[in-house]
């Protein structure tokens, strides 16, 4: 089974296999560059042999790329469009370089042109981009999406027609990902809703196209266009759904990767990772403490811990103030000042 998560790439684009390794990963996602900036220093030729180094030595070979936050090629503003283009094809740069199968990328929105105005932009950039990436091995994944405010991809239909649009559709996958299709209208929450699902997807996409599957539950109701990823089994879709899309032999060949919130340490990944396994060989364990669903919002927990809020992005409960013998209110208890998150 080829199941994973996404990796930090701090110290170097290498350095996610290590991190990879350590909670059993056998695919990988990664960002090649700072996903929440437009620049970024070139890939260095060192960097890229140690990445093909640490791919050999560790066997996980099946690794895409996830791109940045920025790209939006279905913006009317033709100055963003542009530099979304340039973005998008340093990013397939690097990931050729690296021999990464795939990169993820996020459709598009279309800022209130409308829908038709959105996709026919996103194909045209997709148009741009494959030409100047001629030869390239490394395919496009279009990622289905929540469909939240004028974000494009909500429906198979509209990946369908940007791949066709963009005159190479040999060079177009997709990715699936499962909080969004959820989200988004698709049911995942039985056996019987997973297949159905994916017959709908390989009616209009082609399950043969499928490049990647995000495995993320929702934390928001079915249907409810709101992209907020949970654990595994702790939110709305549930652990039937993932058991069905787990074991679907269609599917067996496809890289499946978590993107759900990360705490300190790798132990989320490791747990959630953990019950997919068991999830996979039929088995339901006794469901887990310690694993809380926090919301995920562009690649970041929406708790800050630095304003307020508990090791687990939760609001801490105040202690309620004591008094005295004489009947006034007391002192609060002093508090030991916390140590400083490691960078």
């Amino acid at each position: 089974m080829l199941i994973g998560a996404h990796m930090s790439v701090a110290g170097g684009v290498h350095t996610a296999f290590a991190r990879a390794e350590s909670v059993g990963c056998t695919a990988l996602q990664i960002f090649v560059k700072n996903a929440s900036q437009w620049r970024a220093k070139p890939l260095e030729e060192e960097h890229a042999r140690l990445f093909a180094e640490e791919r050999s030595r560790t066997g996980i070979d099946r690794v895409v790329a996830h791109d940045s936050y920025l790209i939006n090629l279905g913006t009317p503003d033709p100055e963003l469009w542009q530099r979304s283009i340039d973005a998008l094809v340093d990013e397939l740069e690097r990931c050729e370089a690296l021999g990464l199968e795939g990169l993820v990328i996020h459709p598009g929105s279309h800022v209130g042109s409308g829908e038709a105005a959105g996709l026919k932009r996103i194909a045209q950039g997709l148009r741009k981009v494959l030409h100047r990436c001629r030869g390239f091995r490394c395919r496009v994944l279009l990622e289905t999406t929540a469909g939240q405010g004028s974000n494009l991809g909500n429906r198979f239909e509209h990946l369908a027609r940007i791949r066709d649009g963009s005159r190479s559709p040999d060079r177009i996958g997709f990715c699936l990902d499962t909080c969004h299709v959820f989200a988004a209208g698709y049911d995942l929450r039985t056996a019987e809703a997973v297949k159905e699902t994916l017959d709908r997807f390989h009616a209009v996409c082609g399950l043969d196209r499928l490049g990647a599957i995000h495995l993320n539950d929702s934390l928001r109701p079915f249907a409810s266009r709101r992209d907020r990823h949970a654990h595994i089994g702790e939110g709305e879709i549930g652990r039937k759904g993932f058991a069905g899309l787990l074991r679907d032999p269609r599917v067996a060949d496809v890289p499946m990767i978590l993107e759900t919130p990360k705490g300190e340490g790798l132990k989320e990944d490791a747990k959630n990772l953990d019950l997919l396994r068991a999830l996979a060989s039929g088995r339901n364990p006794r469901r887990r403490p310690g694993l809380r669903s926090l919301e995920w919002r562009k690649g970041t927990l929406a708790g800050d811990r630095g304003r307020g809020t508990g090791k687990r992005g939760t609001r801490a409960k105040s202690k309620s103030r004591t008094r005295s013998k004489s009947g006034a209110p007391s002192k609060p208890p002093r508090r030991r000042a916390s140590r400083p998150e490691k960078a």
